[in-house]
């Protein structure tokens, strides 16, 4: 029968001892709250009491260091307006030391371990997961610990020189390991000199057993950025007349090295033969496509690509996703739509 409640007098030195006595044997030692009461004679709801006046009195201080959490109620709100099967929002506000977790990039790591929460919870044996080239993949595959056993295939070619050691590939083999699955890596560059080479580089055997892969694809993985964020590997690879005709196109976006105009449709460009990289159409045939996006920034690109059809979920931070709701992106003067739907695009895997 419980006991009547009652106030536990601190400072009262025997109290004082018997508090931190108890919070020790239940923070430091996982000592359950029946076999503490054994162990002094009280009874269980004395010990919840005790807890609760060690922590209120100062004698337990609790210190969270994670500078961020989930956001449920955003990412729901955020899912339900924009058709979506997963909206996973990470509160990056937290402070510690004047700073916040997303100073110096460390946002985007947060948002690399969301993403590979929500895809640990979702993945199945046997599924084939994509991952494009992009940082927040590369943030996933260094936070993922645990998947059933499935192929990971890589979706865009390499961005840097070095095509045995790249960060694109390393993602791609270190999802891979999480489940003990295979990994199929694309040993070949994203841009090609021109369209000719771009062709023979996909009839090549390791190559195309890569690519042959994107039709079984059933989740991905993809960054969703400006087209024109610092570093983007669309932007780099334009000539300064191709970026003005894009500019005028309304482009918005880049996922998987496709551009994006602020309504969702993919935008042609000189690109797109001497690429290699998983197509639009192909991409939009994926059952589970989670999106990871910029910190703080480019919530016009985010949009674009929510109405892209491209998405059925999407790992982003709360500025972000309140901006979303609210619409109050100044460069992005463009009504919130339903998803456009899909476009016809030739010739590319």
């Amino acid at each position: 029968m419980a006991e009547p409640a009652e106030l536990v007098a601190l400072p009262a030195p025997i109290d004082t001892l018997l508090t931190a006595a108890v919070a020790r044997r239940f923070y430091l030692e996982n000592r359950s709250k029946v076999e503490i009461a054994e162990e002094f004679g009280i009874s269980r709801f004395k010990v919840a009491r005790l807890l609760d006046a060690a922590v209120a009195h100062d004698i337990v201080r609790i210190d969270i260091t994670v500078p961020a959490e989930i956001d449920v109620p955003l990412g729901r709100a955020l899912a339900e307006r924009f058709g979506l099967r997963h909206g996973i929002v990470v509160d990056l506000a937290r402070s510690e030391g004047g700073t916040t977790a997303a100073d110096g990039g460390r946002g985007g790591r947060w948002l690399g371990t969301a993403a590979a929460r929500l895809l640990s919870d979702i993945a199945e044996e046997g599924d084939v997961i994509g991952l494009d080239g992009s940082l927040a993949a590369d943030a996933l595959s260094e936070a993922v610990t645990r998947l059933p056993p499935c192929d990971v295939v890589q979706l865009t070619g390499v961005h840097g020189r070095d095509l045995a050691h790249d960060s694109a590939i390393a993602a791609v083999r270190r999802t891979a390991e999480a489940g003990g699955g295979r990994a199929f890596p694309l040993h070949t560059p994203f841009l090609l000199p021109d369209a000719a080479t771009a062709a023979v580089l996909r009839s090549q055997p390791g190559t195309a057993e890569t690519l042959d892969r994107f039709g079984l694809l059933t989740k991905a993985v993809v960054g969703v950025c400006a087209w024109d964020a610092p570093g983007s590997p669309v932007y780099d690879a334009l000539i300064e007349r191709e970026r003005e005709a894009l500019r005028a196109a309304g482009a918005r976006a880049a996922v998987a090295g496709r551009v994006l105009d602020a309504a969702g449709r993919v935008l042609p460009t000189t690109l797109d033969a001497r690429t290699i990289a998983v197509g639009a159409d192909r991409l939009r045939n994926v059952p589970e496509r989670i999106g990871v996006t910029d910190v703080g920034r480019g919530t016009g690109a985010v949009r674009a690509a929510l109405r892209s059809g491209l998405l059925t979920a999407v790992v982003t931070d709360a500025t972000t996703a309140r901006r979303l709701l609210r619409h109050d992106d100044p460069g992005d003067p463009t009504p919130t739509a339903a998803p456009a739907p899909p476009r016809t695009e030739r010739g590319h895997r």
